[in-house]
């Protein structure tokens, strides 16, 4: 009887540590993850936001909805005037300016258009999964544009790009994914990571800077 009550006690010392170590390091194991999502996540925004951008100083207003900013980036064009050709030292040194001398043929303007892509990101850059938010299967991003006044009567053009934690996270710890949305709520008045604002001009910031 003592050898089974001492067999029983081992067991329940060697479970009970393993509950003692399971709660150290669960948290740990999330918030591994967390941040390894998290970082690949920001990435993702961050090239949103500079497509964004991109899309805006073409056309004055940001893209609201994936197909048009994708399409954009992969289909358009960018101008780039190239200057060939420059102004001798003794006619520089007589005084001729550049226009006089674009208008003799001495220096040449030509217009060029770069591919958006290759000037934003880079050929290969798999522009498609834009849209994807890292580890959430086919979840998308929300995405939105449109023109808001700021307390001093301005118009302005804004756009916001974000993702919920509860899909970010999915998979991990509920209780965990809990506590850490309404840490992050408390700090960013948003429960997930996001850029740019449809409610008040951000400047595009991300909620993580």
């Amino acid at each position: 009887m003592r050898t089974v009550i001492q067999i029983v006690l081992s067991l329940g010392i060697i479970f009970l540590g393993f509950l003692l170590i399971e709660s150290i390091m669960q948290p740990i194991r999330f918030n591994r993850e967390k941040d390894k999502r998290e970082k690949v996540t920001i990435s993702r925004l961050e090239d949103i936001r500079i497509a964004q951008i991109a899309y805006k100083a073409k056309f004055g207003e940001y893209a609201g909805d994936f197909d048009v900013l994708i399409n954009f980036v992969k289909l358009d064009s960018f101008p780039n005037v190239m200057k060939i050709g420059s102004i001798p030292d003794s006619l520089y040194e007589a005084g001729m300016t550049e226009r006089e001398a674009i208008k003799l043929g001495i220096i040449i303007r030509d217009t060029i258009y770069v591919p958006v892509l290759d000037s934003i990101f880079h050929a290969i850059y798999p522009i498609d999964s834009l849209c994807y938010v890292p580890f959430a299967d086919t979840n998308q991003f929300f995405i939105g544009a449109r023109e808001i006044e700021t307390g001093s009567k301005v118009r302005v053009k804004v756009f916001e790009a974000s993702v919920l934690y509860n899909i970010l996270l999915h998979g991990l710890d509920r209780q965990l994914v809990i506590n850490y949305n309404s840490t992050r709520v408390k700090i960013t008045n948003f429960p997930g990571l996001r850029v740019g604002s449809l409610e008040e001009p951000t400047n595009n910031a991300g909620n993580w800077e």
